[in-house]
């Protein structure tokens, strides 16, 4: 009985450094660039569910493109339901095509805070789990030093920022289904009670770089 309970401990202990160590690698390892694609550049946000992410950025000035996937984990190729599990890594996440001529980074990163609820741990809303946690993720030094004084402006101000920050490393583009959700199922349960809500409460603290297509 000695045994097998030592034969646990020492699994666990195995375990909990496995996760301590590949935590470790993400911080220390250097970010991955994504080259400008016919002008565009690609910024990467988690944020809770990539349902609402995804209609918010779309609605902001300058964004092409936001397409929901994964991120910030350590297993290749995940799907919705092993995300959901909670022990991949990943969070639900968007990449944000954008026209850096007519947005910067610095103003995305500012839409980022300003639609979500800034100390929600693990979360936004009624999204609970390490999948909807939120993370903000850098590609250089300078996406990096802009996410720093944004939190350190937002600290100031008595916030508890719940972001994680991150070098980027990988996107994966999530399931068909879950692209363009809101805007191909504008009268879902989950979209008129959450998405449209969240969405509109951001609008009014930017009015100014929102869409005029994509008022409600």
């Amino acid at each position: 009985m000695k045994f097998l309970t030592f034969f646990v401990m020492m699994l666990l202990a195995s375990t909990c450094n496995d996760q301590k160590q590949v935590e470790e690698t993400a911080i220390n390892t250097d970010p991955i660039q994504v080259p400008l694609q016919d002008g565009m550049k690609r910024a990467y946000f988690a944020s809770g569910c990539f349902w609402c992410v995804e209609e918010i950025y779309e609605g902001v000035k300058g964004v092409e493109e936001s397409i929901s996937g994964y991120s910030g984990g350590h297993t290749k190729n995940p799907t919705y339901e092993d995300s959901n599990t909670g022990k991949t890594g990943h969070a639900e996440a968007n990449e944000i095509i954008y026209d850096p001529t007519k947005v910067s980074f610095k103003t995305l990163v500012d839409v980022y805070f300003a639609s979500q609820n800034i100390e929600q741990v693990n979360g936004q809303g009624p999204d609970i789990g390490s999948q909807y946690r939120s993370i903000i993720f850098y590609q250089n030094d300078t996406e990096k030093k802009v996410i720093e004084n944004k939190i350190a402006a937002l600290t100031k101000e008595g916030y508890k920022v719940a972001a994680e920050v991150k070098p980027f490393q990988k996107f994966w583009i999530a399931e068909d289904y879950h692209q363009d959700y809101a805007k191909l199922h504008p009268n879902q349960g989950y979209i008129r009670g959450v998405s449209i809500p969240r969405f509109k409460k951001f609008a009014a603290k930017m009015p100014e770089i929102i869409k005029e297509s994509a008022r409600h």
